[in-house]
Order: C-alpha cells, then structure tokens, then sequence
C-alpha cells in the first residue's frame, strides 16, 4: 500500500527501527567462533556454516546483474505499481530478476497464518509500547553497532537521513498492520523489496572507499550473521522490554510475535538454519551475535546526532532531552554512552518512576489517579516523535540503490 495513515503509523511504530531494519548490523567481529546450534532453529538442523561468512548468492549475482546492465532506473520505476501481496508482478522485469522475485515472495511451508493473525493484533493492542522501542529502542541501538553505522552512514541513504527513516519504517509498520501477509497487505512486497536493496547494497558498499577504509576488514557487507543481529536489535529487544517493563503478553502473543519475525526473517534471505526456534534460542544467539558487537564508532556518533536533529523538528529541540532519557532508560547507560546521548538529570529519574506507572494504567492494574501528569506529557512526545516521520498520504517506495553515498 503507497500511502499510509497516520494511526497506521501510530499503533504499529517504526521510526528509528528502520535504521535497524533497513540498515546493515555488523557481522560479530567481537565475537566468539560460532557454537549457536542450528538444532534450536526453525529448520531444527543445518550446515553449521558460520553465518558470519554467509550471504545471499542468489540474489546478489542477480542484482549485480541488475546493476552492470544499467536497469535499476528502470526496474525502480516498474515496482512502484507493486503494493500489494496478491498483484502479479509488473510487466517488463529482467527475466532473471522476475524469477528471483516470483521465489522470493512465497511464505515458507511452515508459515502460520493463525499465528500471523495474532501477531497482527498484537501489534495493534501494543502499539505504544512496540513503535516506542522500535523507534527510540532498536534505532539508536543501530548506532552502537560499529559495522551497522558505517554502513548506513555511508551508504546513499546516509545522505539524506529523515527519507531514509521514513522509507526504511516501512518494514517496521508494514509488519505490524492487521493486514500484513494477507493477500491485500503489503509485508511481503516490502519484504521482497529489502531484501534486493540488500543485495544492491552488497555489490555496492566494496566500490565505496570510505566504508572500506572503515569496515573492519569485511569485505562484503550484510552477511546472514548481520540480518541476524539486526532481527536481535528489534524482534528480541521488544519482547525483552516488554517482559521487564511487565507489558501483560499471553503465551499466543508471545509465539505469535515471534512467528512474524521468523515469517520475515525468511522473506529478507536468512537462511532457516540462522532463525530461532523459540525465545529461548533467540536469547541465545542474541548474545553470541549482538551483545559482543555493541561499541563507539565515529560514524555512530554522527548518525546519532542527525537522528537526534530530526527529533528536533519536533518542538524546536524542546522534547529531544525526553528522547535522550528514554533511549537511556530503554537501552541503558552503557550504550547511551557509546553512541554520545546526553545524560539528562531531570528527565531520567522522571521516566524511571513515571514509565512503569503508565505502563500499569495503560494495561489496567492501577488507577488513573497513581500516574504522575508528566507521564501524559512524555507518552503525547513518544505519540509524536512517531508521527514525525509520516507525512500525510505521502507515498513511500523502497528503491533499489544504483549508487554509493557521494563525498
């Protein structure tokens, strides 16, 4: 679907978590040799490749391909008519491509819809709660991830970062409409269509001397190890949060919420041996992945400034001190300081006491008269610092990079 309303935007979030979504997550240079056992994978077996120094061979020949031949203008123009899940797609795709995307949209045989279903409402019920960690959550974490931040910073999408959120959202709310991997829904159009930016991006980034000159000695970006630390940023930081902050999630909303993120992860490429199986082996991997990586980088610093810029727009600055506390109080300090929030001494024993508070009242175990008048103040910010990034009936199209960023 192009255009997208604003209480789309609203119940299922997205802001910020597009960095993370769209973004490139470091491969686990920091990390130990692989031991994440595929037996607690969806597939429950597997080669026992190090994700690490996996990648998307198919599609990024294909989208080499694409790229030497000059077609992405052309193939950029022909899929902004293809929005929904049941539309053909669009007459006068390069063959090989519209074999690739004719495979690629199809849900694994072990899709559930029930549970799709449930994760749909999940989200719509959860809304705040979700689109706050997305945003203020999984977004700035992108930044604390070194190789993620290269990436995106010099990226073509690093120039211009308020349209790169706004289109890179589109994963985040998409995933979260009630009418996601429904045949009218739009997820596994988006799906389809990251996972080529993807592989563009793969072809790309080697030719871009900044990110090579930075990149850590990784020689191809976006591997099945860096999808992963980035399903880690968003799918397991939400349930993680959501559990601490004592958000009542039945067990069917839990393996429901789970499900759609395994439904994506195979939809953007990663290979079923890589997507966990359960919460437990989410957890797992989670801390071989993605906790080892987490550290200061330049280009993180600077994202973050520029994303906290955007926020600025806002109110001119006046809600960015609110959006460094609860970013703090989300991720915690260690990563605040990592990636340069400011430490705001007002503000964050005020979320500390008022958070759990609203919480509590949003899911009816207090009454209204407990929940301290700033709480109201800091959910209309949270409520807006989401809207921000949405214009009205705008449409948003994911487009097939044919370039790095420029000097």
């Amino acid at each position: 679907m192009d255009e997208l309303s604003r209480r789309k935007m609203l119940l299922t979030g997205g802001a910020l978590g597009a960095v993370g979504a769209l973004g490139m997550a470091s491969p686990a240079s920091a990390r130990s040799a692989w031991t994440w056992a595929a037996s607690g994978s969806v597939a429950k077996a597997g080669e026992g490749a190090d994700p690490q120094w996996v990648w998307d061979e198919e599609a990024d020949q294909i989208l080499g391909a694409v790229l030497d031949r000059g077609d992405v203008p052309k193939v950029n123009d022909l899929l902004r008519t293809w929005t929904r899940n049941d539309q053909p797609l669009p007459d006068g795709l390069p063959r090989d491509l519209r074999q690739l995307m004719d495979k690629a949209r199809q849900l694994p045989s072990w899709a559930d819809r029930k549970k799709l279903d449930t994760a749909a409402q999940f989200s719509t019920t959860k809304g705040i709660y979700v689109g706050a960690l997305y945003g203020l959550g999984s977004g700035l974490m992108s930044t604390a991830i070194p190789r993620e931040a290269r990436a995106v910073y010099y990226s073509k999408g690093g120039a211009d970062m308020k349209d790169r959120i706004a289109k890179t959202a589109k994963l985040g709310y998409d995933i979260g409409d009630l009418d996601a991997y429904q045949p009218q829904g739009s997820m596994i159009v988006t799906a389809v269509r990251t996972r080529l930016v993807h592989a563009a991006v793969r072809n790309l980034l080697p030719k871009s001397p900044g990110w090579s000159q930075t990149s850590g000695g990784q020689k191809i970006p976006i591997s099945q190890a860096d999808l992963m630390v980035t399903w880690h940023s968003l799918a397991t930081l939400v349930m993680r949060k959501l559990l601490e902050w004592k958000v009542p999630v039945s067990r069917a909303e839990s393996e429901a919420y789970l499900h759609v993120w395994q439904v994506t992860a195979h939809m953007l490429g990663v290979r079923d041996e890589y997507i966990p199986a359960t919460w437990e082996a989410a957890e797992a991997q989670s801390k071989q992945l993605l906790d080892p990586v987490l550290a200061r980088s330049d280009e993180g610093v600077k994202l973050t400034e520029m994303l906290l810029d955007i926020v600025a727009e806002l109110d001119a600055g006046v809600s960015r001190p609110l959006v460094s506390a609860f970013s703090r109080y989300t991720l915690g300090d260690r990563i605040g300081d990592l990636i340069g929030l400011s430490e705001e001494p007002f503000w964050q024993p005020l979320i500390s006491k008022s958070w759990p508070l609203l919480v509590a009242f949003r899911e009816k175990l207090i009454p209204l008269p407990l929940v301290p008048q700033a709480a109201w103040a800091m959910e209309e910010a949270l409520r807006k610092f989401v809207l921000l990034f949405l214009s009205e009936g705008r449409p948003i199209h994911l487009e097939i990079p044919d370039a790095n960023r420029s000097h």
